[in-house]
Formats: structure tokens, C-alpha cells, sequence
């Protein structure tokens, strides 16, 4: 029993993961290669990445808002409104994919995620709101208007209308 423990001990030691290096070459007529072993002069090694299963929840997050008072961040608010005007509302990706999969639009998107859902309007007026309107039709009658209205390049809000 003690010999079999002392075996598999030996054989985990063995097991330890390896990362396996991979080269890139280009033959005569200028194919790419790739190889575990270098193919030539020219062959250069390839970064791979880790794609282990696992990460942290954190990764896609925006970083924390540091506490002030009251005074102090009503002035932050209005530099930030005048220094960054196009940013949106966080919204993350698995969630923003779904929307753009259901071809949703939601209030925070910005302009580039609407065209992702809905693709480009036919219809654009800038004042006084910048307000982008869809057409759905249904055996060629029109159905329904979507009003998509912007305030500092992210969606204010979606309005559905019978025409």
C-alpha cells in the first residue's frame, strides 16, 4: 500500500502543467507554418493566451466613486459633464448583448449600439433634440414609429408610436 502511495506521488510530480511554445514560419513560397518545434530561420515564437475557465466578476466593472461631500461633488458632476460629455451609462456586456441580439434599445446606449440593433435610420433630426426615427413594417404597411432620442450622445429615451 505505501508503494503504490510513493508511485503516485512520483507520477503527480510528473503531471505539472506545461505551456507549450508555438513557432511561426513562413515556407518558400511565402504559406504560413505553424509548429511546436522551430521550422526555420525565420521562425518566430507566438504568445498564446491563458484560456483557462475561471476569472474574476470584477473585470468588466467601472471603477468605484471615491466618497466627497456634497459640495465637492456637484462640482466634480459639472466638470465631468463639460470635460466628458459623450459618456454613457455603464451597462454590461452580457446584458448589451442580449439587448443587441433582441434588437432592443435602452435608455444610456450610445449612438454605435442602436445602429448595432437597429441598424442605420432613415430618418435624423438634430434640433432641438437629436431624435433618430425607425420604421417597422409589416407586408409592406407601416406598423409602428420608434423615436430614439439622444442627449449627449447616449440614449434618453425609446418611444414606441402608432402612426
Amino acid at each position: 500500500m505505501l508503494r503504490l502511495l510513493a508511485s503516485l506521488a512520483f507520477l503527480l510530480t510528473l503531471a505539472t502543467p506545461a505551456q507549450a511554445q508555438v513557432f511561426r514560419c513562413k515556407d518558400a513560397m511565402g504559406n504560413t507554418m505553424y509548429a511546436d518545434t522551430p521550422c526555420g530561420e525565420s521562425a518566430e515564437p507566438i504568445q498564446i493566451r491563458d484560456n483557462h475557465i475561471g476569472g474574476s466578476f470584477n473585470l468588466n466593472l467601472p471603477s468605484p466613486e471615491t466618497p466627497e461631500s456634497e459640495a465637492d461633488e456637484k462640482d466634480s458632476r459639472s466638470s465631468r459633464k463639460e470635460s466628458a460629455p459623450g459618456t454613457c451609462r455603464f451597462i454590461n456586456s452580457t446584458d448589451l448583448r442580449r439587448y443587441l441580439v433582441r434588437e432592443q434599445v435602452v435608455k444610456g446606449m450610445t449612438r454605435e449600439h442602436v445602429r448595432r440593433a437597429f441598424g442605420n435610420p432613415p430618418e435624423i433630426y438634430g434640433a432641438p433634440q437629436e431624435v433618430w426615427i425607425y420604421q417597422t413594417r409589416y407586408y409592406g404597411a407601416l406598423y409602428e414609429l420608434t423615436y430614439v432620442y439622444f442627449k449627449d450622445g447616449c440614449v434618453e429615451r425609446v418611444e414606441h408610436r402608432k402612426p
